[in-house]
């Protein structure tokens, strides 16, 4: 019985599309922050009072924004990981029979690596900016139309404002994990 083995070019594109694909996942979950914040933004405006909505739990939903906050840091840290990783596997297959010394090598070269973590940089700042901006712009929207319920339970608030800027750190925070080449 002849023993199979997967030739290292397979391995590198394999490894690649996985990539690709871990990008495409940080795409989607800036999408589905974006849809949770303008869904939980229409239910807190036909929730308002004189709209049959004055005692609906708003207190539950306004944690909504900093949850969705949270779960997009969450996803993010788990994309740039996953990128991490499959980019020092890639690496590894470019410095095979030393080709990273012959040919140019996206992962192995300092120069390439920290381009591609440069613009990467700009997913977790729109990322920042829109957790930043959702969350101030939710939090205002229930001061604004419930001040009464938020006076009864201001802790609502500090606790949302609080996650809130956990997640926004964690994203601010995401870029120091980035792969960086080891020669």
């Amino acid at each position: 019985m002849s023993k199979l083995v997967v030739d290292a070019n397979y391995r590198f594109i394999a490894a690649y599309q996985e990539v690709n694909a871990r990008i495409s996942q940080r795409q989607q979950a800036l999408t589905l922050y974006v849809s949770l914040v303008v869904s939980l933004l229409a239910a807190l405006v036909a929730l308002k009072p004189g709209a049959s909505g004055g005692e609906l739990p708003v207190e539950w939903l306004v944690l909504g924004f900093p949850v969705a906050s949270t779960s997009l840091a969450f996803l993010n840290y788990k994309a740039e990981r996953a990128i991490t990783n499959l980019r020092r596997f890639l690496a590894s297959l470019e410095q095979l029979g030393n080709a990273h010394q012959e040919l140019r090598s996206y992962n192995t070269d300092p120069q390439w690596a920290q381009g591609a973590n440069k613009a990467r940089r700009y997913h977790d700042y729109a990322s920042a900016v829109l957790v930043a901006g959702g969350n101030a712009i939710g939090l205002g929207a229930v001061i604004r139309i419930y001040p009464e319920r938020i006076a009864e339970t201001p802790v609502v608030i500090w606790i949302s404002a609080a996650i809130a800027l956990f997640s926004l750190l964690a994203l601010l925070l995401t870029p120091r994990l980035s792969y960086r080449p080891i020669r």
